[in-house]
C-alpha cells in the first residue's frame, strides 16, 4: 500500500485536487479512451476484405441425372454418362470487399466516439462529487481545530481561577468545596479535549487516505464578505447532458445509413465434387478447382419496419435528457437560493457575535471579582465562564458554517 505523501500544510483547494488525482475513478479516463480507440479501430476494419473458409460433405437422396431415353442414346454413341454421385464434397474460400456501405461504418464510428464521450462525462460527474466529500471532512476538521483552541483557552481560564481559589482556601476566605467544584469543571474540559483530539486524529486519517497525502492541518479559507448571487451553472452534469444528446443524434444518423444500399465485390473458390461443369462431372466424377467473381448490390428494406419506432425511441431519449437537465437546473437553483440565504443569515449572526463575547467576558470578569469579595458563590462563576465559552464556540461555528456554505455554493455552480 502506498503511503501518503508528506506535506506541511494543505489548503482546501490542494486537498480537492489531491483527492481527485487519488480517487480510483481517475484511472477510468485512460480506460475509456483506450476502449473507444479499440472499438473505432475494429469498426474501421469493416473496409478490409472479409474472408471465410468452409468445408462440407453431403449425401443427397437424389441428384441431377439424364432421362433414361437420353442415357440410352448416349450409350449407343459410346458415351458412358454415369451421372452425379449422391455423396458430394467441397472445400472453399469466400472473399468479399465492400465498396459502398451507405455511410454505415462512418456512422458506427461516430456512435462509438459519442458513447465514449458520454462515459467520460459521467466519470467526470462522479469525480467532481469527490469535492463535496472533501468539503465535508475539511470543514469538520476546521471546526474541531476551533473547538480544541477554545477548549485550551477554557482550560487556562479554569486553571487560573483554580489557583486563585487555592490561595483563597489557604487564607480561609473560600471553602474547599469551591476549589473542588472548579477543579472538577476543569477536568471535564480536559476530558472534552481528549475526545476532540481523538476525533481530529480520526478525521485527519480519513482525509489523508481520501486525498492520498498526509493532512497535517487545515488552513482556514480567506473569508469573503460578498454574498454570492444566482450564477450560471458550469457543473460537469451539463456536459453529460450535451454528450447524451449528441449520442442520440449520432444514433439517428446510423438509422439513416441503415436504409442505404450496399455495393461490394465478391469471389468464391472451391475444390471439390461436383464442380461448376456439371456435365463433365457426370462423366468423370473427378474433383476440380472452381471459382466465381462478381459484384453484389444489396438493399435491406427490413430496416423500414422498425425505423419509425426507432426514431420515436431516440426522440424520447432526447426528451428524457432535456427533462433531466431541467430537473437538475431546478434543484440546483433551489440549492443556490438556500445557500445564499444561509450565508446572509450567518453574516448577520456574526455581526452580533463579537459584541456578545465582549459582554460575556465582562460579566465573567465581574463574577470573578464578586467571588473574590464573597458576593457570589463558585457556581455562579462557573456558569458565567461556560456562558462566555459558549459564545466563543458559537462565533467560531458561525464563521466556519458560513465558509462552508460559500464553498458549497462554489461546488453547486462550479464557479
Amino acid at each position: 500500500m502506498m503511503l501518503p505523501l508528506m506535506v506541511t500544510a494543505q489548503t482546501l483547494e490542494e486537498c480537492q485536487q489531491a483527492a481527485e488525482r487519488n480517487y480510483p475513478l481517475i484511472r477510468q479516463y485512460g480506460l475509456i479512451e483506450k476502449t473507444t480507440e479499440l472499438t473505432v479501430a475494429n469498426i474501421q476494419k469493416g473496409w478490409l476484405p472479409q474472408v471465410s473458409a468452409s468445408a462440407q460433405a453431403t449425401y443427397q437422396s437424389d441428384v441431377v441425372a439424364f432421362p433414361e431415353q437420353m442415357q440410352a442414346v448416349y450409350q449407343q454413341m459410346g458415351l458412358n454418362m454415369k451421372g452425379l454421385t449422391k455423396d458430394q464434397y467441397r472445400v472453399g474460400i469466400d472473399v468479399s470487399q465492400t465498396i459502398y456501405d451507405g455511410g454505415a461504418i462512418s456512422s458506427q464510428k461516430a456512435v462509438a466516439r459519442e458513447q465514449g464521450k458520454v462515459q467520460a462525462a459521467q466519470n467526470e460527474v462522479n469525480i467532481y462529487n469527490v469535492r463535496k466529500r472533501v468539503n465535508e471532512m475539511y470543514f469538520s476538521l476546521l471546526m474541531l481545530d476551533e473547538q480544541i483552541r477554545l477548549n485550551h483557552d477554557l482550560q487556562e481560564l479554569f486553571n487560573g481561577n483554580e489557583q486563585k481559589l487555592g490561595s483563597m482556601v489557604k487564607r480561609g476566605t473560600a471553602a474547599e468545596s469551591d476549589l473542588q467544584n472548579v477543579k472538577a469543571e476543569r477536568l471535564n474540559v480536559v476530558q472534552q479535549a481528549t475526545s476532540l483530539e481523538s476525533q481530529k486524529r480520526m478525521l485527519q486519517r480519513m482525509l489523508s487516505a481520501f486525498c492520498g497525502i498526509e493532512v497535517t492541518h487545515a488552513e482556514k479559507p480567506v473569508l469573503s464578505a460578498a454574498v454570492p448571487q444566482q450564477q450560471t451553472v458550469l457543473r460537469p452534469e451539463m456536459q453529460l447532458f450535451d454528450a447524451q444528446l449528441n449520442l442520440a443524434n449520432a444514433q439517428e444518423k446510423a438509422l439513416n445509413s441503415a436504409m442505404m444500399p450496399k455495393l461490394g465485390l465478391f469471389a468464391q473458390g472451391f475444390y471439390g465434387y461436383p464442380g461448376l461443369n456439371m456435365f463433365e462431372d457426370m462423366m468423370r466424377r473427378n474433383w476440380s478447382l472452381n471459382g466465381i467473381i462478381g459484384a453484389r448490390l444489396t438493399w435491406n428494406i427490413g430496416a423500414l419496419y422498425t425505423r419509425k419506432n426507432d426514431k420515436a425511441k431516440l426522440q424520447l431519449q432526447r426528451d428524457l435528457t432535456e427533462t433531466n437537465r431541467e430537473v437538475f437546473l431546478f434543484n440546483n437553483n433551489l440549492e443556490q437560493i438556500q445557500q445564499n440565504e444561509d450565508i446572509t443569515r450567518f453574516q448577520k449572526l456574526m455581526a452580533d457575535d463579537e459584541e456578545i463575547i465582549t459582554l460575556r467576558s465582562a460579566v465573567r470578569k465581574a463574577a470573578e471579582s464578586k467571588l473574590a469579595h464573597g458576593i457570589i458563590d463558585v457556581n455562579d462563576l462557573v456558569r458565567e465562564i461556560n456562558a462566555e465559552n459558549a459564545a466563543r464556540v458559537q462565533q467560531s461555528m458561525h464563521e466556519i458554517e458560513m465558509l462552508k456554505q460559500i464553498y458549497d455554493n462554489k461546488f453547486t455552480t462550479n464557479n
